[in-house]
């Protein structure tokens, strides 16, 4: 088991000084998939996959041929599986963007005043941008983040990044207003911008496109549609001069500020999530964004106000970062503009024109077609859960992420009978261009807690149960473990399969396998992303039959953002969060029954746990005597779990957004 406070590894390199990602070994990894996918079979399955799998891991066979290839890529990569994980978890997904794979990050409802109010709180957007240099670490992601752009491809799409230090760094943002876009310079005489004068900008565009009596259709509605529908639409769009002119100055823009029109009265927490992800549709705001762009700041003349993110750059700890920076300086300095002397005559800010031929209306009334069938189709309900918070469950010696996930696996249980495979993000960014791989969260310990909190005929005593859980949420702590220290199965898996069709041989039947096409098949799909301000992120399901589940856990109380599909007859976004609710009330309470002779002094050291939570195990130091129905799913440990972790040091690397990584690997099981 690795060791998470070791010092960085000899074979480190680059100017990071950081560690290349390790490489599993092979029989860790088939040993901990068996585990990981034998309670989700039917008996007949798993036979055949333990037969596949051992003929896989045979020595002298095809694994260890693609395990030692994997071996010499790693030797000559700064990272093995980065460049395969890029394309399988985004840039081969030829899914729409809104809702199936960008995030957002929707900020407290906005009171404005005055039709300038809601200007003054575009402000700060590349404003505050200039204020981290003090900040070497976060400047490099920060510099990704407004120099990067997703290009559509027929069958895999490029992330565009500017490296280069000859080329100029981009010195405009792109202002969307009524389904128009506007180029607003920020940088004018090698001078930026002071707010006053982009005040007086944003005035101006508000006004250029109130006036414009000669609007074009929302060119950006092509953005929303599939990734490959959008490739073809860019092509018919490309042979216009104009059109490429206007599409080169979005593509290398800093960022987009969206100046959505108001949607109504005062909107719930979960309409402002829709509107964030997708926009309302034609009928509302849907083409007033540019889906390709990392950052869309969205700012509603209502008050609904957000981020909508591109996640191929970034990870959502990322996102959090810079939002939290962004509304952290909008509250701390709302009126105390900036004194620099003004540039004397601003340039008006300039129209994007587009040359629109009857085959791009024709291409634009489809986008729009599909774009509404996503806006009705999308189930979303944000629940802020009051009961408790990250607190309570800290003073039981247990891990907020750890113990989150065990309710959500309980509510999935509840609603529909059964576990399925279940996605968490967790970061490996200790590595060299490290990104995420997955926790598989719906183990063999969290099944048989599950079926004694709710099947009444094994008569399970609160021990018993009480046991289970620790049981659950330490197995949960151990494989977040491994993922954080590059030691989880999927990323492996990946590799293998990626370094077979490169060397084009025949796809092992592993990877043909009914068993991995069901362990990849995220039903569920998680990720923690917690904030120190009043704001949520969520995002969509990545598979037609699944939730999303978003949650934010703060000292007294969870945000909880799930989603779902209304074609699905399988799911309902309300009746899950019902049960994630009883979920939560009920573990609370288990708790309470036996922890209510604990020691106090015991309870006042957990509340000391910050960033960093430690779950007790001391209970795996007693001989326990369980009903043989609740352990027949237990099976023997893979010789990588036996070894009991240093648990320290875990929340902080689950707080990434999972939505587009689930996604992925929902692609990766289809090929």
């Amino acid at each position: 088991m690795p060791v998470l406070d070791q010092e960085p590894s000899k074979d480190s390199g680059g100017g990071d000084g950081l560690p290349k990602l390790p490489l599993p070994i092979l029989k860790d990894t088939l040993d901990m998939y068996l585990r990981c996918v034998k309670h989700l079979l039917t008996e007949e399955q798993f036979n055949k996959t333990q037969n596949v799998v051992k003929q896989f891991g045979a020595p002298g066979g095809v694994g260890e041929l693609l395990q030692s290839k994997l071996v010499e890529r790693r030797e000559k990569k700064a990272n093995w599986v980065y460049d395969y994980w890029l394309n399988d978890m985004y840039l081969n997904n030829r899914l729409a963007l809104p809702v199936n794979s960008s995030p957002v990050m929707v900020f407290p409802q906005q009171h404005f005043k005055a039709p300038i109010d809601s200007l003054r709180r575009a402000l700060p957007v590349d404003y505050a941008r200039g204020q981290l240099a003090g900040t070497p670490l976060c400047m490099e992601q920060y510099y990704r983040l407004f120099t990067s752009y997703r290009l559509p491809g027929p069958e895999r799409d490029t992330l565009v990044a500017q490296e280069s230090s000859v080329m100029p760094e981009p010195e405009h943002i792109i202002v969307a207003c009524k389904n128009q876009f506007f180029v607003l310079d920020v940088v004018i005489n090698f001078r930026r911008l002071n707010e006053r004068d982009l005040l007086a900008q944003l005035e101006k565009t508000a006004r250029m496109a109130d006036s414009d009596e000669e609007r074009v259709p929302p060119i950006g509605l092509l953005t929303s549609d599939g990734r490959t529908e959008w490739a073809e639409s860019r092509s018919v769009l490309m042979k216009e001069s104009t059109n490429r002119d206007s599409l080169d100055m979005i593509e290398r823009c800093l960022c987009l500020v969206c100046l959505d029109d108001a949607s109504g009265p005062e909107l719930s927490d979960s309409a402002r999530a829709v509107l964030m992800l997708h926009g309302g549709g034609v009928a509302k705001n849907g083409g007033n964004r540019w889906y390709d762009k990392p950052m869309q700041f969205v700012v509603g003349a209502g008050g609904c106000c957000g981020v909508v993110c591109e996640h191929s750059p970034f990870e959502g700890i990322v996102l959090v970062q810079c939002t939290e920076f962004l509304l952290k300086y909008m509250i701390g300095s709302p009126s105390k503009l900036v004194r620099a002397a003004s540039v004397s005559e601003l340039p008006a800010p300039r129209k994007l024109r587009w040359k629109c031929t009857p085959e791009i209306h024709k291409l634009l009334a489809s986008s729009a077609d599909k774009l509404q069938r996503q806006v009705e189709n999308l189930d979303m309900n944000v629940h802020k859960f009051y009961n408790y918070g990250k607190e309570f469950i800290k003073k039981q010696k247990m891990s907020p992420d750890a113990y989150i996930q065990v309710a959500l696996q309980l509510a999935y249980y509840r609603c529909h009978s059964r576990l399925v495979s279940t996605y968490e993000s967790a970061s490996i960014r200790r590595f060299q261009k490290g990104r995420v791989d997955n926790i598989r969260s719906a183990t063999p310990e969290a099944l048989a807690f599950v079926k004694a909190m709710t099947d009444g005929e094994l008569s399970t005593s609160e021990t018993e149960k009480m046991e289970l859980l620790q049981s659950a949420i330490n197995m949960q702590t151990k494989y977040t473990i491994l993922a954080i220290t590059g030691m989880a199965i999927d990323n492996h898996l990946l590799g293998l399969r990626e370094i077979a069709h490169e060397l084009k041989m025949e796809k092992p039947e592993i990877f043909k396998d009914e068993a991995h096409l069901i362990s990849n098949h995220f039903i569920l799909s998680t990720s923690q992303v917690p904030t120190t301000v009043e704001m949520f992120c969520c995002y969509g399901p990545v598979v037609p039959n699944g939730y999303g589940a978003c949650y934010n856990p703060q000292s007294d109380h969870i945000i909880f953002c799930v989603s779902s599909f209304h074609e699905s007859p399988e799911t309902c976004s309300t009746e899950f969060v019902k049960c994630l609710v009883q979920a939560l009330l009920d573990m609370r309470d288990l708790c309470n029954k036996c922890n209510s002779g604990s020691n106090p002094t015991q309870q006042r050291q957990g509340q000391t746990l910050e960033t960093h939570t430690q779950t007790d195990t001391s209970w795996q130091r007693k001989t326990l005597q369980r009903p043989t129905e609740l352990t027949k799913n237990q099976q023997t440990l893979p010789q990588i779990l036996l070894k009991t972790p240093d648990q320290t040091k875990v929340e902080a690397q689950t707080q990434t957004s999972s939505q587009g990584d689930a996604q992925g690997l929902n692609n990766g099981s289809k090929s």
